[in-house]
Formats: C-alpha cells, sequence, structure tokens
C-alpha cells in the first residue's frame, strides 16, 4: 500500500505541474544562515528597535518614513504595495503610497561593512546609497529572463553624464527574491582617498557585495556619483541614504561596524 501511495502522489505532482527548475543564472537566494551581526562582534545597529531617532529626510517633500511592527505584502485590483502601521519597532516603511524623501543618517562613515534586509513590492525600486553617493540598487528583478543589467536587483548603478548612463556594474546573477519576501545585502564598502591638499587619489570601491548571501559584486571602482546622488561632495565620510520616493519598501536589521583591515587592500 506504501508503494502504491507513493506512486500515486508522485503521479498527481507530474499531473499539478512544478515550475520548472531555473537555470544556475537565476536564483531565489537561499537562505546562507543566519546574520553576521547575530554570529560576529562588532556591529552597531543604525535603527534603535523603538523610532526613526539617529535618521532624517532629504528637504523637498515631507517626511512619510514611519516604524510599524510588521510589514503585509498585499494585492488590491491594481498593483501590490505592502500594509503596515505605526508602532515602535526596528522595521521602517516609506509611507503608505511608498513615494516619499530619501531617508539618511545623522552620523557619517568611511570604510565600513553594511549588513541590512529590506522588502519591495512589485514592480519596485529603492536602493542603498553609500555615502550617500554610491547606488546598490534595489529593484523587482524577480524572474526576468533577460541578462542582469546595473539596473536590476544587485547593480551598482551607473553615473549620469549628458542625459545618458554611463558605466555602472551589472550583478554577476540574478540573486532576487519574490516580491514580498525579505531580502538581504551584506555590503563591504571602501570610501575614496584624499591627499593633503583634498584631491582625490584614489576611488571609492565596493570591495564585496551579497545578495541573499551570493555574491553579486567584487572589486567594483566608483569613479564618483552614480544617478540620484545627495547633492554632496565626495569625502573621506558621508552618510548612508535609502531612496524612498521610487516606490513601495521596508527595511529592517541594518547594522554597520568599521572595514575588517584584511579586507581594505
Amino acid at each position: 500500500m506504501t508503494k502504491i501511495f507513493a506512486l500515486v502522489a508522485a503521479g498527481l505532482v507530474l499531473t499539478l505541474g512544478l515550475p520548472a527548475q531555473k537555470s544556475p543564472e537565476f536564483t531565489d537566494g537561499d537562505a546562507h544562515g543566519d546574520p553576521p551581526f547575530l554570529l560576529e562582534g562588532g556591529w552597531t545597529p543604525l535603527l534603535n528597535g523603538k523610532d526613526l531617532t539617529g535618521w532624517h529626510g532629504l528637504a523637498g517633500k515631507p517626511n512619510e518614513w514611519f516604524t510599524t511592527r510588521a510589514v503585509r505584502w498585499e494585492r488590491l485590483l491594481g498593483p501590490t504595495r505592502l500594509i503596515g502601521f505605526p508602532a515602535p519597532s526596528g522595521t521602517i516603511l516609506n509611507g503608505p503610497l511608498g513615494k516619499t524623501v530619501n531617508l539618511v543618517t545623522d552620523q557619517k562613515f568611511g570604510d565600513v561593512e553594511l549588513y541590512l534586509e529590506f522588502m519591495i513590492a512589485q514592480g519596485s525600486n529603492s536602493g542603498v546609497y553609500m555615502h550617500g553617493l554610491y547606488e546598490c540598487q534595489i529593484f523587482d528583478s524577480w524572474a526576468s529572463s533577460q541578462p542582469p543589467t546595473s539596473s536590476d536587483g544587485g547593480g551598482i548603478y551607473h553615473r549620469w553624464i549628458d542625459n545618458h548612463g554611463v558605466g555602472g556594474s551589472a550583478p554577476r546573477v540574478n540573486a532576487n527574491r519574490r516580491p514580498g519576501e525579505w531580502q538581504s545585502y551584506y555590503i563591504w564598502f571602501r570610501a575614496p582617498r584624499f591627499d593633503a591638499s583634498g584631491k582625490k587619489i584614489e576611488n571609492a570601491k565596493y570591495i564585496r557585495v551579497l545578495y541573499n548571501g551570493i555574491l553579486v559584486q567584487e572589486n567594483v571602482d566608483l569613479e564618483g556619483p552614480t544617478r540620484s546622488a545627495m547633492d554632496s561632495a565626495e569625502a573621506a565620510t558621508n552618510p548612508i541614504m535609502l531612496q524612498g520616493d521610487h516606490g513601495p519598501v521596508a527595511f529592517r536589521n541594518i547594522y554597520i561596524r568599521p572595514l575588517r583591515p584584511i579586507l581594505e587592500r
């Protein structure tokens, strides 16, 4: 009876049809264990678990970011959205409509490791700007059949010169998860270097970027600020910025620590 039941169950699975297995280039970013701030020392949270102290919105629009205890991915008649209700928490959401100002740390940083988790709605778009200037892209590239570009999730966004994109770095693989799932970035970043007169002598660099635990960027030289960066000069220290005006996005578990010396080379 056990063998018969197993054969029938197998037949039902085949009849119902499972999704085709993705090629190695497309992965939903399977979990790779616990986040680094639980495993190693030296990490400092950038969210205090209660409110947005330590952060501010860029001027120009009302700041609608708020903390929420939970985030729900929801589809109504139109596009999907993220739902949350204001409450003291370490999870933040960019307003009820996903169209608000970029959020910036009060503190400035130099060479750092940054870990954070985020959730987006279908078709949504955001980004993490190291030093407020160099964007690591957040974009709904789930199940895209096209080769990844610098505009896809996991990409280092391009610069904008003479009304067209210049440079940028596409991710090595599409490591995006489905909209409505929590995803993660683990970024190793080296700040630009300046001589005694203030002249830049070395570009900023993304040393390594893990997207959902998968290596997508390594040793990416940054010749200058990417598109939609803060209106600030390159410097030895600058803040972290989260993009808030390109669709619903939530963040949680934002942790930072100084870049370990072995990775500065």
